[in-house]
């Protein structure tokens, strides 16, 4: 059965925010990451173009993997195994830094995440399931710079912070927050000026509801990242 979907101009700017010639170029990055190796002994039935749109697609509309299936003309199983081997491919690089460290000005920011996982997840103040994911992004480009692993979502934004690696790579750069992140040696100015960059990167569907168990949901936002800065650098 034959697809109705395939990595042309229109399905890629429309699913992914993405011109034609940078997602060719995030083609490139899957395919030297290992993405066109063998996919557990048996041949791909679809090219990595299309295997990376029905990656990006899913963590666009979150549809699940029986309603993909007929849109690339493969089994729900395949789709299964696409998302699993690419995810992980996608996952974000770091962000250019134009100018010296003592100039650069970050934002430190942080959402909650419905996860169906409830071994990464946990009960939180939106009264759902769901994990703490932090980010950083360059207060300038508005490019996501780095993301930390998931916890548990009745952890604070400072106490995940905190626990993440993301102090190290921030460390001698200028780096402001909210007010969630008080005790934690960030700048909180007085007023809110801290833009949330989670609130584009939402309209990434998975990031509203993950279904993904284990490091899915931390895949999920490594890889809209990647699409987040690759749009913003088109």
């Amino acid at each position: 059965m034959g697809g109705v979907l395939r990595a042309e101009s229109l399905w890629v700017e429309t699913f992914t925010g993405l011109r034609l010639g940078r997602f060719e170029k995030l083609v490139k990055v899957v395919r030297e990451r290992g993405g066109n190796g063998p996919g557990g002994g048996r041949p791909w039935c679809l090219p990595l173009a299309d295997r990376v749109l029905l990656v990006a697609v899913y963590y666009r509309t979150n549809l699940t993997m029986r309603q993909l299936a007929p849109l690339f003309g493969v089994s729900p199983a395949t789709v299964c195994r696409v998302i699993q081997r690419l995810g992980p491919l996608l996952a974000i690089e770091p962000a250019p830094r134009p100018v010296a460290d003592a100039e650069r000005l970050w934002i430190a920011d942080g959402t909650l995440v419905p996860v169906r996982d409830r071994t990464v997840a946990a009960s939180s103040r939106n009264y759902r399931f769901s994990a703490n994911v932090q980010v950083i992004i360059d207060a300038d480009s508005r490019l996501v710079i780095a993301s930390a692993r998931p916890v548990p979502g009745n952890k604070a934004d400072a106490h995940a912070w905190r626990e993440s690696d993301l102090p190290a790579i921030a460390a001698g750069t200028t780096v402001i927050a909210d007010g969630a992140y008080l005790g934690t040696g960030l700048i909180v100015p007085h007023r809110r000026s801290v833009e949330h960059t989670f609130a584009r990167m939402k309209n990434w569907k998975i990031l509203r509801d993950c279904r993904q168990k284990g490091d899915g949901l931390h895949h999920a936002v490594q890889a809209v990242a990647t699409m987040h800065n690759l749009a913003k650098t088109g």
